[in-house]
C-alpha cells in the first residue's frame, strides 16, 4: 500500500500532467502543490512510485508521467467525480429536451457528450431485448392488408405491413388491437411469445390464419431488432490530442470504425454505474493509448444501453466521469417522459 503522502504526489503528478500535457519535475510539484515537504523528499517519493510502476520516464531527463496503472489508482482512490455546474446541467437539459423523437435523442447526446468532454462520444441505441412493449397499433391499408405499428418503453418505433391470408374487417382488427396491448402492453420483449400463443383461439375459425400471420409478423419484429445500433461522434476531437497517442492515430481510428469492439468497450448495459477503462485494460491493440469512460441509461431506473466517451489516457477523469454520468441521467429522463 502506498503512503497517504505518495498518494498526494501521485495525484498532483496525474493533476499537473493532464493539465499541462508536459511530463512533471519535482521542483515544479513542490511550487504547484501545498505537499509540506522538501522538493528531496518529493524525488524520493517519486523514485518510489516510479519503482512500483505508477509513473514512468518518458526520456531522459525530464519529469515523469502517469502510467496506466497510476491512472487506474487516481481514478480507483484519488479522483472523485467532478459534479456538474447548474448552468451546465441546465444547458444539458434544455438541448437533450428539443428532441423530436429516439433518433434526435441519440444524435443529440452524441454531439452534447463529444462538446462537453472534447472527445470521441458513442452513444448505443436502448436494446429492445431488454425493452419493454409501451404499445401495439394496427392498422388497416386494404381488406387483406394491415400496418403493425410497436412501440417501446424507450420510444423507439418500428413499423411492418402484413399481407394476410384472407380480408379482415375493421370489427376484428378492434378486437385483435385490443386483445393484444391487454396481453403485451408494459410487457418485456422476452415474454411476448408466451403471453401471444394462444390468442388466435380466442377468434373465429376463418380469423384465425390472419391473427396468427400478425402475431408472427409481431415476433420477427421483436428478433430483428435486437442487433444493437450505435452513433458515433467527434472523432475530429482525436487530432487534438496527436502526441497522446505513440505512433500514429490510426489504430485507434480504425477500431472506432469497428462496431463489434464499440460494444465491447462500452460493456454490458446491466452495470448501471460508471465504468472507466484505461490503456491496455481495452482488450483491442488498436486502443491500448485511449481510456473509456462509460455508464448505462434507461428510464425507470433500469439500464437499457450504454453512453460512453473514448479519449487519450491523459483526461480529466473526474470531469469526464461526471460529464457522463449527469448526460445519461438525463437521457433517462426523458425516454421515461416520451
Amino acid at each position: 500500500m502506498l503512503s497517504e503522502r505518495r498518494l498526494q504526489v501521485l495525484r498532483a503528478i496525474v493533476q499537473d500532467y493532464v493539465g499541462t500535457e508536459e511530463p512533471v519535475g519535482s521542483k515544479a510539484l513542490t511550487e504547484r502543490h501545498n505537499l509540506g515537504v522538501s522538493p528531496a523528499t518529493v524525488r524520493n517519493d517519486m523514485a518510489a512510485l516510479e519503482d512500483e510502476g505508477y509513473i514512468a520516464q518518458p526520456h531522459t531527463s525530464a519529469g515523469r508521467i502517469p502510467t496506466d496503472k497510476g491512472y487506474r489508482l487516481f481514478v480507483d482512490k484519488l479522483a472523485g467525480v467532478k459534479p456538474m455546474t447548474a448552468p451546465e446541467r441546465r444547458a444539458i437539459q434544455n438541448f437533450l429536451e428539443g428532441a423530436v423523437d429516439l433518433d434526435d435523442v441519440v444524435a443529440r447526446t452524441v454531439r452534447l457528450l463529444a462538446q462537453l468532454t472534447r472527445q470521441v462520444a458513442v452513444v448505443q441505441y436502448p436494446s429492445l431485448t431488454r425493452s419493454t412493449v409501451r404499445h401495439v397499433e394496427l392498422l388497416s391499408l386494404a381488406p387483406a392488408r394491415v400496418m403493425l405499428v410497436l412501440i417501446t418503453d424507450t420510444g423507439r418505433v418500428e413499423q411492418r405491413v402484413v399481407d394476410c391470408p384472407a380480408p379482415f374487417g375493421e370489427a376484428s382488427l378492434a378486437d385483435l388491437r385490443a386483445r393484444l396491448n391487454s396481453r403485451v402492453a408494459n410487457r418485456r420483449f422476452a415474454d411476448v411469445p408466451s403471453l401471444v400463443e394462444d390468442l388466435p383461439e380466442a377468434f373465429e375459425h376463418e380469423d384465425r390464419g390472419t391473427v396468427s400471420t400478425v402475431l408472427s409478423t409481431l415476433l420477427e419484429t421483436l428478433v430483428e431488432e435486437n442487433e444493437e445500433r450505435l452513433m458515433i461522434g467527434g472523432t475530429a476531437n482525436l487530432t487534438r490530442f496527436g502526441h497522446d497517442f505513440p505512433l500514429t492515430i490510426r489504430p485507434v481510428l480504425e477500431a472506432l470504425e469497428e462496431q463489434v469492439v464499440l460494444l465491447k468497450l462500452l460493456g454490458e448495459a446491466q452495470d448501471p454505474g460508471v465504468t472507466v477503462r484505461i490503456g491496455h485494460e481495452n482488450a483491442h491493440e488498436g486502443l491500448n493509448s485511449t481510456s473509456v469512460v462509460s455508464v448505462g441509461y434507461g428510464s425507470g431506473g433500469e439500464a437499457v444501453a450504454k453512453l460512453g466517451v473514448v479519449g487519450p489516457t491523459r483526461m480529466d477523469y473526474p470531469g469526464t466521469m461526471g460529464a457522463v454520468r449527469a448526460v445519461a441521467r438525463y437521457v433517462g429522463q426523458i425516454l421515461a417522459e416520451s
